[in-house]
């Protein structure tokens, strides 16, 4: 047992993450914006599960907010154990047709949140020999799919980074790498979901089982199942001309590929 701190909690993974974490006896600390939601989700984890469901709503395109998610990963009391920074949302395949100021709220959100919480949490990790932390990144960061794409490599690369510096402290980083997944996400990011086929969705209980069970042996780079961690190997081999071709197809115009929710 421990305390999991999950980002984007309300809905998509991150919902999936808070009841796979209490029903397996973690504590939980819910981050969303949706207050509502989230306090209905920790009423049914206590009730389900038995487990302490934390509520801490934030917007983490504000930097105040941030700072509250900051602030309980640094306190003793009732450490947190693993952070999920899930906390995500599509940005669409255009970025010179859409509004800055939206550019720069996923860059906040999916970037400059994932660097902050992940130094308090590791910090404090490090402190006491042992925790974990576990950030979403996708598939899409192996394409030139918008800045979506764009934020999900800094996240791959960082978590890289940061796994490499751990190593040895009993602390370690993982990133999570999925594929096109079965949530609320891409309704809300308008995806048709009938120009792909059904080979290529996942479902939610079965991505965030897998990328749990990496976390648990440390792996740095988590893809679940086999034939997405067969197309981001093809992906990485192949010439960069090429994923540039392949991320330009009209297909790839509506590819966000996790299942977050911010």
């Amino acid at each position: 047992m421990g305390t999991a701190l999950v980002t984007g909690a309300s809905a998509g993974l991150g919902l999936e993450f808070a009841w796979q974490l209490a029903t397996a006896r973690h504590d939980v600390v819910l981050v969303a914006r949706d207050v509502a939601r989230l306090e209905r989700l920790a009423g049914q984890l206590n009730a389900a599960a038995g487990v302490r469901a934390e509520v801490l709503p934030a917007d983490l395109s504000v930097r105040e907010d941030v700072e509250r998610v900051a602030e309980r990963l640094r306190q003793a009391e009732r450490p947190v154990g693993l952070l999920v920074n899930n906390a995500g949302f599509s940005t669409g395949d255009s970025f010179l047709g859409s509004d800055l100021a939206f550019q720069e709220r996923a860059l906040d959100v999916m970037v400059r949140t994932v660097m902050v919480l992940s130094h308090e949490a590791a910090t404090a990790m490090v402190a006491r020999g042992r925790g974990a932390i576990l950030n979403v990144s996708s598939v899409a960061a192996l394409t030139t799919a918008g800045t979506y794409s764009a934020h999900k490599a800094w996240v791959r690369v960082f978590t890289e980074g940061l796994a490499t510096e751990l190593r040895g402290t009993g602390v370690t980083a993982t990133a999570l790498c999925p594929g096109l997944t079965h949530t609320e996400f891409h309704e809300r990011a308008q995806v048709d979901r009938s120009r792909y086929p059904d080979l290529a969705w996942l479902n939610a209980d079965t991505v965030v089982s897998a990328a749990l069970a990496d976390v648990r042996r440390g792996a740095v780079i988590s893809t679940p199942s086999l034939r997405y961690g067969v197309i981001s190997e093809v992906a990485r081999l192949l010439p960069r001309a090429a994923i540039r071709k392949f991320s330009d197809s009209p297909a790839m115009h509506t590819l966000p590929s996790t299942g977050q929710e911010d």
